[in-house]
Parts: structure tokens; sequence; C-alpha cells
């Protein structure tokens, strides 16, 4: 039998396989076939999830371990936030080791323990980057601009500034007001970028983000791969060090930022050295699900014979995001 977590940040959800817990790994088909029918929200499991992560050893220095991301479409992420989270949680546990490295795709991060937001409700810190504002690193083409800081782009959204940042995986982050906020917009922004279109051939994740105090976000996400999440941890990262660029009388590095979101919030520190930039992503790193299946069945897509079992932990979670509500949050 082969165990599998259902787990989440701050609500953006996902099961974890560890393929070094199996006799014989799945290949890369088999992987993207049981992310896209163990996610699916209609004949996945537990009403489905925003992506599979999967975790496999590491020969990196400091590394626990390894970690793929695939999106609900079988697409590969080259990173996640929120889901690095609960991956380092889950390494930290089966190790014994409070900090490490997790190799990623695209770098090895650190991350560490962090004291606990709320009572049960273990908290992790993950490094987010390598940062770029390039565009060959997105990518985006025909808009005139080798970056984009803050700067109007008609064709996307009259009257709207956008700054774009891969961290490493694209962003498009725009600050909007609360009636844009609760607008068509940004459904209809992030699908357009996200079909086939002129802009961002791969695609991109769009957030708009609302200004609520000094050094307080609200930010929500259309993701690529996905569509609407409770929350996206590198897109809230991303938009942290936008707000430190864009609107630096309410936004400080190195100190700590409240970043609200649908699934609940989460905390970053923006960090500039020498014209290179890293966040701290800090926030919950909750096991709601163990479930068990057969070897044979994970290798042959086939979810009929899992055992499901709760863990009680998303009644804390819940308590937690219970206690923001009295805090001002749009």
């Amino acid at each position: 039998m082969v165990q599998l977590l259902k787990v989440h940040g701050s609500q953006n959800k996902f099961f974890i396989l560890d393929q070094t817990e199996l006799k014989t790994k799945l290949s890369q088909p088999e992987l993207v076939a049981l992310a896209k029918h163990i996610t699916a929200p209609g004949n996945g499991l537990l009403d489905g999830a925003d992506g599979l992560l999967v975790i496999d050893s590491s020969d990196h220095q400091d590394a626990l371990g390894s970690m793929q991301v695939i999106n609900t479409d079988g697409s590969i992420a080259s990173m996640c936030g929120n889901g690095l989270r609960t991956v380092s949680r889950y390494l930290s546990d089966k190790f014994g080791k409070d900090a490490f490295k997790v190799e990623t795709m695209d770098s090895d991060l650190d991350v560490h323990r962090e004291a606990d937001l709320a009572d049960d409700v273990p908290t992790f810190s993950v490094e987010i980057s390598p940062v770029s504002f390039a565009k060959e690193n997105l990518p985006f083409d025909n808009l005139g601009t080798d970056t984009l800081i803050n700067k109007e782009v008609p064709q996307f959204a009259p009257g709207l500034k956008f700054t774009a940042i891969a961290v490493p995986n694209p962003h498009l982050i725009s600050f909007v007001d609360e009636e844009t906020m609760h607008s068509k917009t940004l459904g209809q922004l992030g699908k357009m970028l996200n079909d086939p279109n002129d802009y961002f051939p791969d695609g991109v994740n769009v957030s708009f983000a609302q200004i609520l105090d000094h050094n307080k976000l609200f930010v929500r996400t259309y993701e690529r791969g996905v569509g609407f999440t409770n929350a996206c941890g590198t897109g809230m990262s991303a938009t942290s060090l936008a707000f430190c660029l864009n609107h630096p009388d309410v936004a400080d590095f190195d100190e700590v930022i409240s970043v609200y979101n649908p699934g609940g919030m989460v905390k970053t520190r923006v960090h500039s050295r020498d014209d290179t930039f890293s966040i701290d992503l800090i926030g919950n790193a909750t096991f709601t699900h163990k479930i068990e299946i057969p070897d044979d069945d994970l290798h042959a897509n086939n979810l009929d014979h899992a055992k499901i079992t709760e863990t009680g932990e998303q009644v804390a979670y819940l308590k937690f995001v219970e206690g923001l509500k009295s805090q001002t949050v749009k």
C-alpha cells in the first residue's frame, strides 16, 4: 500500500506522492495521468485539487528531496510556493530536520520551520527565487518593452498598470481598487493570456492586488494551468516584491508583509541585495487527509480502492481563518 497525503497551503490544495516510498516509481506519463485524474473535481478524490506534488530523492548538497509540481491539466509548473511549504513539512517530519534545502526545477531553495501562525497550524518559511524581470525569462513579447514594471498596457485592461516578474514561474501583477478586484476583469484577462495569445506564449499567472494598509495586501490570482485558486504562493511573493518596488511609501523591504487571500493569509519578507531579489513566503502547511492506495492501482491510475482518513488538522486551520475575519480584509 502507498500513502498519499491531501494537503493545502492557504487552501491551495494538493496531493503529495513520495516516489521514494514506492516499490517501482511511476513513470512521467503515469505521473501526469495520475495528476489529471486525482485532481479532477468530478472523478478525482476528495473534490480534486490544484495539483500533484511529486517528491523524489535528490543528490544535491543539503537537499532532503526534490519536488515536481504537476498542474490539474498535466502541465509542469517550475515552482509552487504554497506546495513547497507542505513538501517542506513532509520532509521535515520524515527526516527530523527543521532547516534544509529542497530541489526544485530551477534552483535549490532554503526552507525552515517557523513558529505556528496559530494553535495547531504548522507553519513553514520557504525561499522564493530566482527573480527576473527580463522578458525572455517570462517570456513575453509584442509589448514594446524588455521589462514591464508598473506600466499601463491598454490591450490588457484600460487604466491599469502592470508588472511582470518571473519567480521563476511567470506572474503579471496589477494593483487595483476594490471595485476592480470584484469585477470580471481578472477572470477575463487571465483566460485571455492563458489561451493562445500574442503576448505570453506560454501563459502567465495573473494577480490583482488591493492595498489594505502599510505592509498589508489582499491578493487574488488566476493561475496558469488551473484557473482561479484560493491562493498562489509564488503569486503572493511576486506581488509583495512589486508592492515594495511600486509603492515604497506603504511597503518595506526586509519587513513582514501580511498578504490576505481568499484561502487565508500568509506573511512575506522581500529582500534586495546587490540588485538581486528574493522573497520569504511564510504560511501554513496543513495535512487534511491520509490516503492509502495499492501500488498496482497507482500505476494503473485506479482510485477505486483508496482508503481515506481525515487528520483533523483542518479544524484548527478554519479556526485560524475565522480569526482573520476580525481584521480589515476586503
